[in-house]
């Protein structure tokens, strides 16, 4: 999934759907860089990697917006180029330094190259989230956000046992009754909280959802279960059915905002 001759003309993606309160959102879907910011001076392979972009993601959340009759929005730039899952101003919004590399591009960067960056890719993103949560809220339906990730299996020399994984802050209308659903199920190791905490002040689900009340999970992946189409289908599958049976269950409890707080800080 290389980058060169390619160009970035949405900083988003979107699948619609009609009579469904369903918002799938993909923050870390893409790997591409415009070629003015040559490639941040990274070799063109590296941008295949997962520093780049969540590996299988994109692809899954398509599968799960088909299979789930759900809306999505996709980014579509690299979180090399600003992370659309951390606050502008969080010092890790643009990494010069990521697992083991170093982002030449990303070095020193300035407070006004930050706001073009900001203004040309992030802002778009977050804007169309929160203009289709707000037609949502406008037409009777309470959003149930689920943003989809892909982690790795090794990470600095360490082997993450964990296949999928629930990831939550202080709402577990969703996180609470699915977690236990896949652990019951004993088919996947499942993951709490893992290999992330699922709160962090100005992530997507934070601004988003945890600001206003709104039911909420992010799912994480490892990505070698989604590299390819049918790993993505697999996984979509079985998501769908475990969420649905959850959203079935609990309906009452998620069709109302409810503010629950936060664990970050």
């Amino acid at each position: 999934m290389g980058n060169k001759d390619r160009d970035i003309t949405h900083p988003y993606n979107i699948i619609k759907k009609n009579n469904t309160n369903i918002l799938l959102v993909c923050d870390h879907a893409s790997n591409l860089i415009p070629p003015k910011y040559k490639n941040l001076g990274l070799p063109e392979k590296l941008l295949s990697e997962h520093i780049s972009y969540d590996i299988g993601a994109a692809g899954l959340t398509k599968k799960m917006a088909n299979s789930m009759n759900a809306q999505a929005i996709l980014s579509n730039f690299s979180r090399l180029l600003i992370d659309p899952n951390r606050s502008v101003d969080d010092p890790t919004s643009i990494m010069y330094f990521a697992d083991k590399f170093i982002i030449p591009g990303n070095r020193g960067i300035k407070d006004q190259d930050i706001s073009i960056r900001a203004k040309e890719f992030y802002n778009p993103y977050h804007e169309k989230i929160e203009e289709t949560i707000i037609s949502l809220l406008n037409n009777s339906f309470v959003p149930l956000l689920i943003s989809l990730h892909s982690f790795t299996r090794k990470f600095r020399d360490r082997i993450r046992k964990w296949e999928i994984s629930i990831l939550w802050d202080s709402d577990d209308r969703i996180s609470a009754p699915l977690i236990d659903l896949l652990e019951r199920d004993k088919k996947y190791v499942i993951g709490n909280n893992q290999p992330y905490k699922g709160y962090l002040r100005g992530d997507t689900l934070y601004t988003h959802a945890t600001s206003r009340g709104l039911p909420h999970v992010l799912i994480e992946v490892r990505n070698d279960l989604i590299t390819d189409d049918n790993g993505q289908e697999i996984i979509a599958k079985y998501l769908t059915k475990k969420l649905s049976q959850v959203i079935d269950a609990n309906i009452k409890n998620i069709s109302k905002l409810k503010q629950f707080g936060t664990k970050s800080y």
